[in-house]
């Protein structure tokens, strides 16, 4: 499909892909190579053509607390009630002036209630085989800073010069 004459260009995006991208350097924290591509930047070299890739990709889980039956009956009870606010407020607008307050209550009350079902059935079921709670992230080992081939001795210059 063509645009036709005088009609704005649809702007282009920036991509996440070089067309023969070479490696200028690998540094092991994620801030050392941001720090690569500024400096690179302040030397006005053409930055829209660097890559930072991480590499050597981990999964890194976080262990934050015991799971009890408790702090599950808690947790769904509380989820419970945003549920039931939720739905209650939405009710409280077809109920009459003096029952808004009683549906808001009555809703989230109900939401507590099956909150607190649905996390404790959900925990039986479990079996105790995760008894604790966590975070999970993915995170590189490695970061290595790409360019397009025709700029990797240009950057890899400018780079030397900022260590001597």
């Amino acid at each position: 499909m063509s645009t036709p004459t005088g009609s704005p260009r649809p702007m282009a995006r920036p991509t996440l892909d070089l067309d023969y991208p070479k490696s200028i350097a690998v540094y092991d924290r994620y801030e050392q190579a941001q720090e690569a591509v500024d400096y690179l930047s302040d030397q006005e070299f053409p930055v829209q053509q660097v890559l930072i890739v991480g590499t050597d990709l981990k999964q890194v889980e976080r262990v934050t607390g015991r799971l009890t039956t408790g702090r599950v009956a808690l947790g769904g009870a509380l989820s419970g009630v945003w549920l039931g606010l939720f739905v209650g407020l939405v009710f409280a607008l077809f109920a009459g002036p003096g029952d808004t307050l009683l549906t808001i209550g009555w809703t989230a009350l109900f939401g507590a209630v099956f909150g607190l079902v649905w996390g404790l059935i959900g925990y039986a079921f479990t079996r105790g085989r995760r008894d604790f709670t966590s975070v999970t992230q993915v995170v590189a080992t490695r970061y290595e800073v790409l360019t397009e081939h025709k700029l990797v001795e240009q950057a890899k210059d400018l780079l030397g010069s900022r260590l001597t």
